[in-house]
């Protein structure tokens, strides 16, 4: 009868806990329902469904980009805290089953027979061997099962996070490659201009010597060539830096025979992309998804908090063998066992647990309130990448327009010079308009290339590549053992 109703109250506590928490329901996205100056509908292919290497068309980009996400130590780190989130929700469901533990024990102990003084020492001993169960709490009121819940919503956040971090780090890299390919031809056109300022500074050197130019003119050329060296310094320390965070990002190391580059004029470096509804957010994002996972955690909390105001119920007990001498521990007659219930009501906790509850509830106060400013931020973003998607296309289009301009103003200017019309501080400020013209363009190429790998990115693009399969959803990538 006795294990009957130890049974039953196992069971009772293991399958028949109630949650007090709260009934999870999802914010309203505090978002419009259409991006700013966005009339397309929907993607007819997801973000997150375009691979990274299906997005970025350069060989060389793919190449860094693959060695990054295998080598690189925060992408590492990120699947480490995956590991041990999985491994701390293990350890709190483990506390819904009881633990069942090989117990033994022994004790001797010798005493005075009575309060004479020549009466004999007394000596006794005790052994004990059986099997027990340890204050294995039944879970009525969902106490346990919140705090699993709670464990099991940070573990798959910490699975988002890592998500987050892979995309992260896709479109770092891409971003700092981008950077360094155009201070690379940067550099290219720093040294150009400094050689043919160097060329004109030597004519005008010559020109000075004869006294056909004044020592005005000769300065004035030699502060441009100056000014083009002190660019090219700075463009080759900027780019130096630039190719040690690149090294970082792919893993401390230098990759050989890379295939060779392309230019930033060039337009097949990476295909363009639909912006889809604001609301494909909610499930591309993985770092939405994070913070909403969270928000469901700090929910399963309250329910712990509440269960806290309702009795506990421990259960201990023993079964086993048990006998004054260690010889007579297995003789026939020697079982024992012990049940030992106890049930704990709070009365009195000097308001602890309204404060416990106080505190949980703020916490998913503070949680709804995360969650909503990232979604906040991700609309942003996405918006932002739009609207200077446009506006840098035409800004290309005009610094290009700019550039032909300046080059057709220095070969007019040169011209002019030559021809005795015009003095050299035509051709000087010709050319200093060129090289910056030159220098402007390659930005304005950079930042529209840089743009559109942050809409890829915000869009939740860069998990996957084109040869994987799709990305796991994070409700089946539950440790086995979940109960509900």
């Amino acid at each position: 009868m006795i294990k009957q109703c130890t049974l039953a109250l196992l069971a009772a506590g293991i399958l028949g806990g109630c949650s007090m928490a709260p009934t999870y329901l999802r914010p309203d996205a505090p978002i419009e329902s259409q991006y700013p100056d966005n009339t397309s509908s929907s993607a007819t292919t997801p973000v997150p469904e375009i691979g990274w290497n299906e997005f970025f068309h350069e060989p060389r980009l793919r190449a860094l980009i693959a060695a990054a996400i295998e080598n690189n130590r925060d992408l590492r780190i990120a699947a480490l805290r995956i590991e041990e989130a999985r491994a701390l929700y293990n350890v709190q469901w483990a506390d819904r089953l009881p633990t069942f533990q090989m117990e033994g024990d022994a004790s001797r102990s010798r005493t005075i027979g009575g309060l004479a003084p020549t009466e004999s020492m007394l000596t006794q001993g005790n052994y004990r061997v059986g099997l027990g169960i340890s204050a294995f709490e039944l879970d009525f009121f969902g106490r346990v099962k919140s705090l699993t819940d709670a464990a099991l919503a940070q573990y798959l956040a910490t699975e988002e996070a890592q998500r987050s971090a892979y995309i992260s780090l896709v479109s770092e890299v891409a971003k700092t490659y981008l950077t360094e390919r155009a201070q690379s031809k940067q550099i290219e056109l720093a040294r150009q201009s400094y050689e043919s300022y160097k060329h004109s500074y030597e004519l005008m050197q010559k020109r000075y010597e004869v006294g056909a130019s004044s020592a005005l003119e000769l300065r004035q050329y030699e502060t441009l060539m100056q000014s083009a060296l002190v660019s090219l310094s700075t463009l080759q320390r900027e780019r130096a830096q630039t190719e040690n965070a690149l090294v970082v990002l792919i893993g401390g190391k230098q990759i050989k025979d890379l295939p060779p580059p392309h230019d930033l004029s060039e337009d097949d470096i990476m295909q363009d992309i639909p912006a889809g509804l604001p609301s494909d957010l909610l499930t591309n994002r993985p770092d939405i998804r994070q913070y909403e996972q969270l928000l469901k955690s700090a929910n399963a909390n309250i329910g712990a908090a509440r269960a806290a105001f309702f009795p506990r119920i421990t259960l201990t007990a023993f079964a086993g063998t048990t006998s004054s001498s260690l010889s007579g521990l297995f003789e026939a007659g020697t079982g024992a066992w012990t049940f030992l219930p106890q049930l704990t009501l709070p009365i009195f906790d000097a308001g602890r647990n309204i404060a416990n509850l106080d505190v949980a509830e703020a916490r998913k106060n503070i949680a709804v309130a995360e969650y909503e400013k990232t979604i906040q931020v991700a609309f942003r973003e996405v918006a932002d990448a739009l609207t200077a998607r446009d506006w840098l296309n035409e800004q290309v289009k005009a610094q290009a327009a700019v550039l032909n301009s300046e080059t057709e103003r220095l070969k007019l200017a040169e011209a002019r010079y030559n021809n005795g019309i015009a003095s050299s501080l035509e051709v000087f400020d010709a050319q200093r308009q060129q090289f910056a013209a030159e220098q402007s363009l390659v930005d304005a190429r950079l930042l529209r290339l840089v743009n559109a790998v942050e809409l890829y990115r915000s869009l939740g693009g860069g998990l996957v590549d084109s040869g994987s399969a799709k990305p796991e959803s994070p409700q089946k990538s539950v440790p086995q053992n979940e109960a509900g």
